[in-house]
């Protein structure tokens, strides 16, 4: 990557985009400097350049919720980075995904692409913090004999939805399956993040 062929604006500043690399989703925008640019490079994390304190940030140096560069791409203007990523956790300082999880409407926006890392937390916030009468939490209460009684009444009705040819069937029954395989991953202790590396060893 030519450094010298960025331009940054009158502040010395450029916006750098943050993507998932392997959702494609949009976690966050921020602003780097060039020094900023030199130490993402350099730890291979993402650090940017606080306008409000005026100074670098490392992102995760308080939370824990570090980015793994995997790449850095510039656009055909030179002068926004899009900087793709392995997240360790939440991107926004809410607690969410991503920064962008709402629409102009009012909603809660979640992208198709995040809707499993979006169950995932849910699941795993029903477990960290029990609700009385929820359906998630009665099975973590169970263990995991009754969650894997789940999974495998779950899979077997997938089964017989493929082989009854019904398209909407085989679409309700792999939702609950993979509902029932969050619950199971999440009582385990298995981040969706471990299954993801391991899918992309293999794509390797």
């Amino acid at each position: 990557m030519d450094l010298s062929k960025l331009k940054y604006d009158e502040k010395g500043l450029i916006p750098a985009i943050i993507q998932d690399s392997d959702s494609s989703a949009v976690l966050m925008m921020a602003y780097m400097n060039e020094e900023s640019l030199k130490k993402t490079l350099e730890t291979n994390t993402t650090w940017f350049y606080s306008r409000s304190r005026q100074k670098l940030w490392n992102k995760g140096e308080t939370s824990g919720n570090f980015q793994n560069v995997v790449s850095i791409d510039f656009d055909c203007d030179e002068d926004t980075l899009l900087v793709k990523v392995i997240p360790q956790g939440p991107s926004c300082h809410t607690g969410e995904y991503s920064c962008f999880y709402r629409n102009i409407s009012g909603k809660h926006a979640i992208q198709s692409e995040n809707m499993l890392q979006t169950l995932y937390k849910i699941v795993k916030d029903r477990k960290e913090t029990p609700k009385e009468g929820s359906y998630t939490q009665y099975l973590f209460d169970k263990g995991v004999d009754k969650i894997l009684k789940k999974v495998g009444e779950e899979s077997a009705e997938t089964i017989i939805a493929a082989k009854n040819q019904s398209k909407e069937e085989l679409i309700y029954e792999t939702s609950d399956l993979l509902y029932h395989l969050m619950v199971l991953l999440v009582n385990q202790g298995v981040k969706l993040d471990d299954i993801m590396e391991e899918l992309k060893k293999r794509h390797k």
